[in-house]
């Protein structure tokens, strides 16, 4: 049995989207409905450079896909993870060989031996929790509905 809550520490979740600039998600998807797709299109719109990884696309959210992450020409800060749990292992073996500095994995991606092996090449592990939902929950941008209204007042609009 792995112990989620050794993965879900605030103080690195705080710390990863304070100081990562790139961020590579593996398995980003193409589809709109998606929700790598939209979770990738969150991140770029909040200013962090956006790598697509699969094999499958020459292009996704305007950016150049890469069929793997020993694939891409610039240093990753975080390996964000919309794959089965079964490649976590692999992905976290190119996390450590490409020098990330962490693996982020998505809601149901939990893989003890994924996160062992991330952690002996010295990449932190974040695990079971969305890098969208935990951006908007500590930098500020959550809203009751899951996104920014732009309204700071709690009166709404039309209601007498």
């Amino acid at each position: 049995m792995i112990d989620l809550a050794r993965y879900q520490d605030v103080t690195a979740i705080q710390r990863i989207l304070h100081t990562a600039k790139t961020i590579a998600i593996v398995g980003l998807s193409n589809n709109e409905l998606r929700a790598s797709y939209f979770v990738g299109y969150y991140l770029k719109r909040h200013q962090y450079r956006v790598i697509p990884v699969n094999p499958r696309e020459s292009s996704i959210l305007g950016e150049t896909s890469y069929p793997s992450l020993l694939d891409i020409p610039v240093p990753v800060d975080v390996v964000n993870v919309f794959r089965a749990p079964e490649a976590l292992p692999g992905i976290a073996r190119d996390a450590v060989a490409i020098h990330a500095k962490a693996l982020w994995c998505q809601f149901g991606v939990i893989n003890a031996e994924g996160a062992q092996i991330a952690e002996d090449g010295g990449v932190g592990v974040i695990m079971d929790r969305c890098l969208k939902v935990e951006h908007a929950r500590y930098v500020g941008r959550m809203h009751w509905l899951g996104f920014n209204t732009q309204r700071i007042t709690s009166v709404r609009s039309g209601l007498q």
